[in-house]
């Protein structure tokens, strides 16, 4: 079913939300996804497609219009999330929905004037690149036992240690820092808006990964990089408590991600499978191949719409952790069984690097892991379901 087909069927979207549809799978068709395979290949995308996501006002869809943003509410979100994959690289996708949606929104929701104006604003025009520190060599999921540490001398924090994993790491402009400020477990956590021009910070390399190459993925270190007091973000040893929301926003955009690219992976396969010829049919000739794909895709509604309920919720300002967290734990976990069962529908073609389908099946891997795995999914709804 053709993209601009499919989303008419839902009424949560109106025509504005099908015109802002439109801009984003254009740009992504036709400025993006030609770049796909150079881009791939030099394991980075270019910053001028961050700057040109911000003239799109594609970096702060529910941000205020006083700083940059456009003031929409979460189902343009949803729309934004749903087309970018249609860039056709899950790296891209990933640097730009870390801006937009997992460095940045804290920012908006509890910043200050100073905050706003010198670091939110120009991640929303796309001048700046964002990235977000949480995860460290030793921690991953744990987040209350993180190990870099603030510590306050005058008016300034002095801070030291490293982080992993962190998109956007090598050229970003600014990090949204999750910091030790006070003693053991979650209640010494801050966060802080790190500029990455300070003294005493690195790169301490560029991550090669299984999938996701173009883009970059680095470990950071910290060596007594004083910063000022007041880019401190919220109460000092609140911090957890910020991360925690934050995290809704990341796995919710990261759930309407899967479910999308999943889509599309879905979407490439039938095709493939309706122009490829076994035995002197095509393979959608065969009941196993067609009953394959449309269980495969009534399961991708189904995820689809456990996102919509989220959405919603969110989008009414309601709690949705447990819709989020399931949305997390089956989109990703569906995600990744779309990409292997459409590869094996591919035969040796599928396993070639070459394919469509190749790079997919590498790129889906991340979605179980990042963003909390799904071990961690499920641990946190047992607790909310007191199991």
């Amino acid at each position: 079913m053709s993209e601009r087909i499919r989303y008419r069927h839902y009424p949560q979207f109106g025509d504005e939300h099908h015109l802002f549809r439109k801009t984003v799978r254009d740009w992504c068709i036709n400025e993006l996804a030609p770049h796909s395979e150079e881009w791939e290949r030099e394991r980075l995308f270019p910053n001028s497609v961050f700057k040109r996501a911000g003239e799109l006002g594609l970096l702060g869809i529910r941000v205020s219009e006083e700083w940059g943003g456009q003031g929409l509410d979460w189902w343009f979100t949803t729309c934004y999330a749903e087309e970018l994959v249609n860039c056709g690289m899950a790296g891209l996708t990933m640097g730009l929905l870390v801006q937009s949606d997992m460095a940045t929104p804290i920012i908006d929701e509890i910043g200050d004037d100073y905050h706003k104006a010198n670091f939110l604003k120009p991640a929303v025009e796309g001048s700046a690149v964002a990235a977000l520190g949480v995860s460290e060599p030793n921690v991953g999921s744990d987040v209350a036992n993180m190990g870099t540490t603030a510590k306050r001398v005058g008016d300034d924090y002095v801070i030291n240690g490293s982080k992993l994993y962190i998109t956007n790491g090598t050229r970003a402009d600014f990090i949204t820092l999750a910091v030790r400020t006070g003693g053991k477990g979650f209640g010494g956590i801050s966060l802080m808006l790190f500029p990455t021009d300070t003294k005493g910070f690195k790169v301490a390399g560029k991550l090669e990964k299984l999938g996701n190459h173009c883009s970059d993925t680095a470990e950071l270190v910290f060596e007594d990089c004083k910063i000022p007091a007041r880019n401190l973000i919220g109460r000092e040893n609140m911090g957890f408590y910020h991360i925690m929301t934050n995290f809704q926003g990341e796995r919710l955009v990261g759930s309407l991600s899967a479910i999308a690219g999943a889509q599309r992976i879905l979407d490439h396969t039938l095709q493939y499978c309706k122009d490829r010829k076994a035995f002197n049919k095509p393979l959608t000739g065969f009941q196993t191949v067609r009953h394959q794909i449309v269980q495969l895709e009534t399961e991708l509604e189904a995820g689809r719409q456990l996102c919509y309920r989220a959405v919603d919720l969110m989008n009414r300002g309601q709690n949705a952790t447990r819709e989020i967290t399931m949305a997390k734990l089956f989109c990703g976990e569906l995600a990744v069984k779309v990409a292997d069962r459409c590869l094996q529908l591919h035969g040796g073609f599928g396993y070639m690097a070459e394919a469509h389908i190749s790079r997919a099946w590498r790129d889906t891997r991340l979605i179980t892991i990042g963003g909390g795995t799904s071990e961690i999914m499920r641990e946190i709804l047992v607790k909310l379901q007191g199991v």
